[in-house]
């Protein structure tokens, strides 16, 4: 994880807080939050006069809320919050409030640098839009669905609609109404509906799923849209480097992945959640090689092995060399590296995270109601209450477990090989 480089790597234990005291303390506690580093543990907390606020390594912030809600760590341990109070909501950084105040907050979003927050926003006037770092967008639009941050956390986008839809007005869904607002400016262009935007990886440019009609879609990258239209189309990405835009759409012989609207691998039974390797050099998708026979292909070549009920997001190794999935066959959850799956299967298993050198490999994983931390398909001695992802140290010698033990939460650093 960036920035890990600087946490405590020394220190084998640390009792950050009594989960089960703040229990017993306070009238309600909502769910549990650890930072990055593992330092700090948070919840939401409700008092006895029914009023909520935000509980940090058992301090609690003496403002209080008729509601708060969407609880969030920065990368730098900041906190975040969505807080309602005397019929306004707002943004909190620790106990800090943006000035700005809106009717609704939704869609807390926190860029990777953890320097800039946004969130989308409704306003007395019924007119919706995005404000980041407390700067609202100048234009704003009747509804607006969703939050993007670009990777350089300097833009925003969200799909919005352009004219209000009077209730009762059954014929408005077939108006194309819709389309993309890029730091509040919206695409000329109109869709019936618009979903999946993701910007490139310089920022610069971005790429959503436009419905041209009730039975086509297309690829809409800055407001033009391919000139190909097809059945289905599921979510784009950048090629890394370049302005070049891949996503899995449905053709008459099939599901395939298209690269600028022309297909560039062979038909499968179903194509999605495709993603790049670092460099661009390589490409992997969860396809479907038959109904009922869901595995991962990297560069159109399907791996050997198929599970029958599910596969998720391929994720690539640091070096590139290897690609991990989580996995679900007969019931039974597991991860798969290269088409060959742990051994040890689950009750449930978290993405699992590569060391530096990508030679171990971790995750979360559930084996009746209790929670652990398994490396290379082995299952660690120690089991948890609670469980949060594994974080490995620079050198890939030693794992961050963030973790609730007999209803405390502790910080420790333990070596892989004591897993």
């Amino acid at each position: 994880m960036k920035g890990s480089s600087n946490w405590d790597w020394d220190t084998k234990e640390k009792l950050v807080a009594d989960i089960d005291a703040w229990r017993k303390k306070y009238y309600a506690t909502r769910d549990l939050v650890p930072s990055d580093d593992g330092e700090k543990i948070a919840t939401i907390v409700k008092n006895e006069e029914r009023r909520f606020t935000t509980c940090v390594n058992g301090e609690t912030w003496e403002e209080t809320f008729e509601r708060v809600y969407s609880l969030k760590f920065t990368p730098d341990g900041r906190l975040v919050s969505l807080v309602f109070r005397n019929y306004e909501w707002a943004v909190a950084v620790d106990h800090e409030m943006w000035e700005e105040k809106f009717d609704y907050l939704w869609n807390l979003t926190i860029s990777p640098d953890g320097k800039s927050i946004a969130v989308n926003i409704r306003t007395g006037e019924m007119t919706s839009g995005v404000c980041m770092n407390g700067q609202t967008w100048e234009n704003s639009f009747p509804e607006a669905r969703d939050l993007i941050l670009s990777p350089d956390g300097k833009r925003t986008a969200s799909h919005v609609q352009l004219n209000p839809r009077a209730e009762l007005d059954i014929l408005g869904f077939l108006k194309k109404n819709w389309t993309a607002a890029v730091d509040g400016t919206a695409w000329d262009t109109t869709y019936l509906t618009l979903w999946g935007s993701v910007f490139s990886d310089d920022s610069n440019h971005v790429a959503a799923v436009g419905m041209t009609d009730m039975s086509q879609y297309t690829i809409v990258v800055d407001g033009t849209s391919w000139e190909q239209v097809f059945g289905t189309v599921w979510e784009p990405v950048f090629k890394p480097g370049s302005t070049d835009v891949v996503a899995p759409v449905l053709t008459p012989k099939g599901w395939t992945l298209a690269m600028n609207g022309k297909p560039i691998w062979n038909n499968f039974s179903q194509v999605w959640k495709q993603k790049y390797r670092s460099d661009g050099q390589k490409l992997a998708a969860v396809v479907a090689v038959d109904v009922g026979k869901w595995t991962v292909a990297v560069d159109g070549t399907p791996w050997s092995s198929v599970y029958n009920q599910m596969v998720l997001s391929p994720i690539f190794s640091p070096d590139g060399k290897k690609v991990a999935a989580v996995v679900k066959n007969n019931n039974r959850w597991t991860v798969s590296v290269d088409g060959t799956a742990w051994s040890e299967t689950f009750d449930n298993v978290w993405d699992p995270v590569f060391s530096p050198g990508s030679d171990k490999l971790a995750a979360k994983a559930e084996k009746n109601g209790r929670f652990f931390i398994t490396v290379n398909g082995k299952i660690g001695k120690k089991d948890y209450d609670r469980l949060w992802d594994p974080v490995f140290n620079p050198d890939g010698t030693k794992i961050l477990v963030r973790a609730i033990d007999k209803g405390k939460y502790y910080r420790r650093i333990v070596s892989v090989n004591e897993i």
